[in-house]
């Protein structure tokens, strides 16, 4: 298995691009490919910590939330697209985390989104926050790994439905 390729997130409104993270790698990959998980870089800032300047356990989540929600972008399915023309969203249906190390203040974490199982109307994902290594060539360090199961529900009334078969289609070329 080959290192995870990372994709530079785009900078924050008003910010430049010397401002944005370090990405050490190119173009993201498709969560499911075989060389390699979907990775999204990800900084640890203030907010994201504890008073002792380490990442408070639940923010975890937010990190693999936003490496699920650009996994999703990169394969042309931008959520409130969904939302809007297919009429349809995911949601978090179940979570299991294990932390392993902890990030501090400043890290760059790159955080991983594999699919694990499709059913007709869930998805589980596997997720990872690894700790970028400080020189080229060293392995991820893993700080969390996590299982995250989203369901496909009507985005009127979130009622669960069968996700449509042109999300299928998108996310079975992912693989």
């Amino acid at each position: 298995m080959s290192a995870p390729h990372t994709a530079a997130p785009p900078p924050p409104p008003g910010r430049s691009e010397a401002g944005a993270a370090p990405t050490g790698g190119s173009e993201p990959r498709a969560a499911g490919s075989v060389e390699a998980p979907f990775t999204w870089p990800v900084r640890v800032y203030w907010e994201d910590t504890d008073a002792g300047g380490i990442v408070f356990y639940a923010n975890y989540l937010k990190f693999f939330e936003r490496a699920r929600t650009e996994w999703l972008r990169h394969l042309g399915l931008g959520q409130q697209a969904l939302r809007d023309q297919v009429g349809g969203m995911f949601v978090v249906s179940e979570t299991q985390v294990q932390y392993h190390r902890p990030a501090r203040l400043d890290d760059l974490l790159l955080v991983t989104a594999h699919v694990r199982e499709a059913g007709r109307a869930s998805l589980t994902i596997e997720q990872r926050a690894l700790l970028q290594p400080p020189l080229a060539g060293d392995p991820p360090t893993l700080l969390c790994q996590g299982t995250i199961r989203i369901g496909w529900v009507d985005a009127r009334n979130l009622r669960p439905q069968r996700i449509p078969a042109q999300v299928l289609v998108a996310l079975q070329g992912s693989a």
